[in-house]
């Protein structure tokens, strides 16, 4: 399964219900905010399939304004790779 960072937006006026639906999903300890900072944000990493799948744990009603990216490590031969490659 790949890794994806899940980026869940929602309005301040949304934000109760959308932590709520998240709590209800049984995805709550999976995410981080910035709601007390002003940035109505959400993150997750979340291991999936697909970026679709990974979207699956955010909230239907905000899931529109979500994005999955999915997400790699570089190790140092793959720096080391970068530079013999002209």
């Amino acid at each position: 399964m790949d890794r994806f960072l899940v980026e869940s937006h929602h309005t301040a006026n949304g934000c109760k219900l959308a932590v709520e639906q998240i709590l209800s999903m049984g995805y709550l300890n999976n995410f981080d905010w910035g709601c007390e900072e002003g940035v109505h944000i959400g993150w997750a990493i979340i291991e999936a399939e697909n970026a679709d799948q990974a979207l699956g744990v955010v909230p239907a009603i905000i899931r529109d304004k979500a994005r999955a990216v999915k997400l790699s490590k570089f190790g140092p031969e793959m720096v080391e790779k970068w530079h013999t490659i002209k």
